[in-house]
């Protein structure tokens, strides 16, 4: 009797084990950083999409905020089991997880005929150029620019005839806004990657966009006389009062209300900025444009910032195959098509219908295509441990451009470090 307890005992365990298992494999965990809310709202309705066709296979949906995602993105992929799919940066934000093999093989959806090869060729890149093995690890599903942001009204009312085409005329321009009393340019850096974006800028205007990647690479030095001349550019907006004042109070979104309120005239930023503007001041997107970052040096290429987003399969996920095929889903034309037709998220494949852009939207494509370099972010091309210590020497130079020699003294340093401790991990 006791025995065939026991058996019965085992039986039941392994019967709880099976049903468990074939629960995980019936639920794809998706955890998204789409926290603001119209990308928020375009994230749940393609979930709704893939429920509505997959009742055998369901996805769970969590948003976590943008800034919170990407200081938990580590605990997230080292958990077991850790969350099936992840938004997530392409780039050498991607690369980090990828060469510590917590982001899982994508070639098996990703060189299916009609797949991978519906993707542009830099996007391609950007889905496979990271082991050097063949493989797929990154779904690029939208890009968008950056640029100086501003409301045509007030450059008007300033006398500004016509948008600044160089350093010297964006200079120009502060003194005159500054003249009737608007803040020329504002911008939010509570969070640091706001004022990494001006000197992404600033160095490949400066540079050129080649010295720019090599200096994310830790191939060229901090205090190389070329950033020092980045800085002393960097520094001239500062003395052309140029920036509001409160800059630290301040997130990115709670930035554009200067603009909204008409107190302030440009902001340079991402073409998100719509969707905030969309959600909270939509009359100002009648008075909204944008102009290319003013040139610096034209002896060097023109670089743009096109940070690229997607999703990627965890190394540790519980459900790995349904991953592969909820990334395919996000990867089709269907959903990118949504992404452009509702959020104006410029599509990475080459057979989604663009006849209907807006014009700003025609007018950063062209802004783009016509660019001699792409770069991602400062935060997405170089290593997360120099981009923490170089956002964090930015902030400083915010505070104290007089600091200057020190900051970059101290950023070198960083950088040998982290070169030196990277070529030993090799």
């Amino acid at each position: 009797m006791q025995k065939h307890f026991m058996v019965l005992i085992v039986l039941l365990a392994m019967l709880a084990v099976a049903v468990a298992s074939v629960s995980a494999q019936d639920v794809i965990t998706y955890s998204s950083n789409a926290s603001d809310p119209l990308p928020r709202e375009m994230d749940e309705r393609v979930v709704a999409m893939w429920n509505e066709m997959n009742p055998d296979m369901q996805v769970e949906h969590s948003t976590v905020a943008h800034e919170d995602f990407k200081q938990a993105i580590r605990a997230y992929l080292a958990a077991e089991p850790s969350p099936d799919v992840l938004t997530w940066f392409a780039g050498n934000r991607a690369n980090f997880f990828i060469s510590r093999e917590l982001i899982g093989n994508f070639t098996e959806a990703w060189s299916q005929p009609g797949f991978g090869d519906m993707f542009a060729p830099g996007f391609q890149a950007l889905a496979t150029d990271y082991l050097d093995d063949g493989n797929a690890y990154f779904l690029p599903s939208n890009y968008y620019w950056w640029a100086m942001y501003y409301r045509p009204s007030i450059f008007e009312a300033a006398g500004i005839e016509s948008t600044p085409a160089t350093f010297d005329e964006l200079l120009a321009a502060c003194d005159a806004l500054n003249a009737i009393g608007i803040t020329p340019i504002t911008v939010g850096t509570r969070y640091r990657w706001t004022a990494a974006a001006w000197f992404d800028y600033i160095n490949m205007r400066t540079n050129g966009p080649e010295f720019h990647i090599d200096l994310m690479l830790l191939k060229e030095s901090y205090t190389d006389p070329r950033v020092m001349d980045t800085m002393a550019n960097w520094n001239k907006l500062f003395e052309h009062n140029c920036f509001n004042e409160d800059a630290s109070a301040l997130d990115w979104h709670e930035a554009v209300t200067p603009m909204a309120n008409g107190e302030a005239a440009m902001y340079l930023m991402g073409d998100f900025i719509r969707d905030q503007v969309r959600s909270t001041a939509p009359e100002m997107l009648e008075d909204l444009d944008f102009f290319q970052f003013p040139i610096i040096n034209p002896d060097v290429a023109i670089g743009e910032d096109a940070p690229t987003d997607g999703w990627f399969m965890s190394a540790n996920g519980a459900n790995p195959a349904g991953a592969q095929a909820f990334m395919t889903f996000l990867g089709s034309a269907e959903v990118q098509q949504l992404f452009l037709d509702e959020l104006n998220r410029l599509p990475t494949r080459t057979d989604v219908d663009l006849s209907n852009l807006d014009e700003l939207t025609q007018k950063g494509i062209g802004m783009i295509q016509s660019a001699d370099f792409i770069a991602q972010f400062y935060d997405r091309d170089t290593t997360p441990e120099m981009a923490d210590a170089g956002m964090d020497g930015f902030m400083e130079f915010w505070d104290n451009p007089a600091a200057v020699e020190d900051i970059l003294a101290r950023l070198e340093e960083d950088r040998v470090r982290i070169a030196e401790e990277q070529a030993a991990e090799q």
